[in-house]
């Protein structure tokens, strides 16, 4: 069990990525130098019930317990099966042979006729953000473009050269 005297939370703060835990360090940290529950909470712009709420916390569970928890949240619309169809249709789509693009639009359609879910459409753009592709358009290529002729056509001598 960590104890308030042998901790140093200032250093610990510093260390930390979120905001969050942070907070709940710096409050402590507070709590060591003498500051009282009200004073911290002055202090850190923060409620006297989050205050006492962390010390209470880290006296009966530690540096463990002001972690943060995982949240529930709401489940997601499609099932993991689902996003992985998606995800393969959508990569098949652009790695397509006719040039076309996908849109938004096209990705609304098949998942409505394949998983009968129906998606707001601006909420499109948010599912493929979640499922790790980004809506950046590429230069689309012509259907009958060969890297074979452009490498021959690099070979022909430039009258420039000297």
């Amino acid at each position: 069990m960590d104890s308030l005297n042998n901790t140093d939370f200032k250093k610990l703060a510093s260390q930390q990525k979120t905001i969050q835990m942070k907070m709940r360090l710096l409050a402590l940290a507070h709590f060591k130098d003498g500051l009282s529950r009200t004073q911290i909470a002055k202090s850190l712009k923060v409620s006297r019930t989050s205050v006492n709420k962390w010390v209470r916390i880290f006296f009966e569970e530690g540096l463990e317990g002001l972690q943060e928890k995982p949240r529930t949240g709401r489940p997601a619309y499609l099932t993991d099966e689902q996003r992985a169809q998606l995800s393969a249709f959508i990569k098949k789509e652009a790695e397509s042979p006719s040039g076309g693009r996908l849109v938004g639009s096209d990705i609304h359609d098949y998942i409505f006729k394949h998983f009968d879910k129906h998606y707001h459409p601006n909420s499109i753009y948010y599912l493929l953000d979640h499922m790790g592709f980004s809506w950046i358009t590429s230069r689309s290529k012509h259907p009958k473009q060969s890297q074979q002729i452009q490498d021959d056509f690099k070979k022909i001598p430039n009258r420039n050269d000297p």
